[in-house]
């Protein structure tokens, strides 16, 4: 059985680097359980076209997954499931030019990350500069999630308090040179 189980993630993650490969930007965990894994992937098509920068325009596709840790998560939360009805937004700031490029992160769906937060982005600069790139988190807002009682009484009237993740020095040259296709 241990052989079996094994086997069957190495093809995962065998067969999951073939199809894609994603800049890891940087990786954060919050109370109550959140883990965020922030990226920067290859671009792609995404639909519907005309609310998506279309990938001829695009640099990179910026990533945050956001989903319940494996451990230490409230009662019921489900070990690894996506976080759903944050806000993020980030800003990429090129460190030789000050240039930025300011975007809100949606959610989409893929077979390879399942549900996340993304955009297509170009970046405010050659693709062989260095950014920095800040992530901000924001709590759902009372007319986008409600809480009932058991949550009020063992965490609060929110789900995370609202949080920057900053990062310099990020370089997405080699994951701006692919493409998908």
């Amino acid at each position: 059985m241990r052989n079996y189980i094994l086997i069957t993630i190495l093809s995962f993650v065998t067969s999951k680097s073939m199809f894609s490969q994603e800049l890891i930007i940087g990786e954060e965990k919050i109370t109550p359980g959140i883990v965020f894994i922030f990226e920067g992937a290859v671009k792609d098509i995404v639909h519907p076209l005309n609310y998506n920068l279309k990938e001829e325009f695009t640099d990179i596709h910026i990533e945050a997954r956001v989903n319940w840790d494996y451990e230490n998560i409230p009662y019921g939360s489900p070990p690894g499931g996506f976080i759903p009805y944050l806000k993020i937004s980030a800003v990429v700031t090129n460190q030789i030019t000050d240039n930025k490029t300011y975007v809100d992160l949606i959610p989409h769906i893929n077979l390879i990350d399942n549900f996340h937060y993304a955009r297509n982005i170009s970046l405010p600069g050659d693709i062989d500069d260095k950014y920095q790139v800040e992530f901000f988190v924001n709590n759902p807002s009372k007319f986008d999630l409600s809480f009932h009682n058991d949550w009020l009484d063992d965490y609060s009237e929110s789900l995370i308090d609202d949080k920057v993740f900053k990062y310099l020095n990020v370089s997405f040259s080699e994951i701006a040179k692919l493409s998908r296709r």
